[in-house]
């Protein structure tokens, strides 16, 4: 392991994490000063030219904010529509799978370990399966569940619902790791002192599983916010519901002379999710981590 160690930290890894940093960077980067070239210059010539006639402008950033001289709209209402389906969409699961990963780690009941296998199962079920039966399930229902089939912002709950599904198995096996490694003596101590199940949810484990809870919702904020098969098929694609990725991906499809648009909006995407990591990842590696060994 020592020798593991001090080949990683050799002058050569070291120059070679510095060339494998670079080269990942550099799309970023060709995508960020894209963004600020004029429309006649980001048409005809690579980004790398700007540095032999360095042309920059924020003209993309109002069109993509404001909308200002273009009529095809704004992609700022498709931004506040990305931010209203991925908030609600980290929440719901967050909350559900941390009530029932408690309920999975420190109440005894018949089956429980068949359901956390169960639970554990149902994250290899694959995304682009289910989205037919929802479908189905939406438009037509199933039992006693009706129809539910929505138009204009009320299709927000479609979007919300399939990301809380789809969510909740990775999220419930998450936390139950976390919350089933808790010094099972604090928790005994606590019920011996006479806290019922909803102290020491709220009092105790909610606390002490901040860091798991925190890593789950970076993960499922990225996830929805970049998401764009679920938004394009239960969305409904029209201004009032769509997210940044279905803009993103209409004009790059549909209309592809507008390119100055389409990086000053896709590095705008990016950037929001990237500032959450960073505003939260102190949390991330410490929630990821945890459960994973005892002792």
């Amino acid at each position: 392991m020592n020798g593991v160690r001090e080949r990683l930290a050799s002058r050569t890894f070291s120059v070679i994490a510095v060339v494998i940093a670079v080269l990942w960077t550099t799309p970023t980067f060709g995508l960020l000063l894209s963004s600020f070239r004029p429309e006649g210059e980001i048409k005809t010539t690579g980004w790398w030219t700007t540095f032999g006639s360095p042309h920059l402008t924020l003209d993309n950033y109002g069109e993509v904010l404001f909308g200002t001289g273009n009529a095809s709209g704004r992609l700022a209402d498709h931004l506040v529509n990305s931010v209203v389906i991925t908030l609600p969409s980290v929440l719901f699961p967050l909350v559900l799978a941390f009530f029932a990963a408690y309920a999975l780690a420190w109440i005894d009941f018949k089956g429980r370990d068949a359901l956390v296998v169960g639970i554990f199962a149902l994250q290899i079920v694959p995304l682009q399966m289910a989205l037919v039966p929802l479908l189905k399930l939406f438009s037509q229902g199933w039992l006693f569940l009706p129809a539910w089939d929505p138009t204009g912002p009320a299709r927000f709950g479609h979007v919300w619902f399939a990301h809380t599904v789809f969510a909740l198995p990775f999220a419930v096996f998450l936390l139950h790791n976390f919350l089933a490694a808790l010094p099972r003596e604090l928790i005994e101590a606590a019920r011996v002192d006479g806290a019922s199940h909803g102290t020491l949810l709220l009092r105790i484990v909610l606390p002490l599983a901040r860091p798991a809870l925190v890593s789950f919702a970076i993960l499922q904020f990225i996830w929805v916010w970049n998401d764009l098969l679920v938004a394009l098929t239960l969305s409904g694609g029209t201004a009032d519901t769509a997210p940044m990725t279905v803009k993103l991906a209409a004009l790059a499809g549909t209309r592809g002379n507008e390119w100055q648009r389409l990086t000053a909006g896709a590095f705008v995407s990016a950037l929001v999710p990237v500032l959450v990591f960073f505003a939260l990842q102190r949390h991330f590696a410490r929630g990821l981590l945890a459960g994973s060994v005892k002792g």
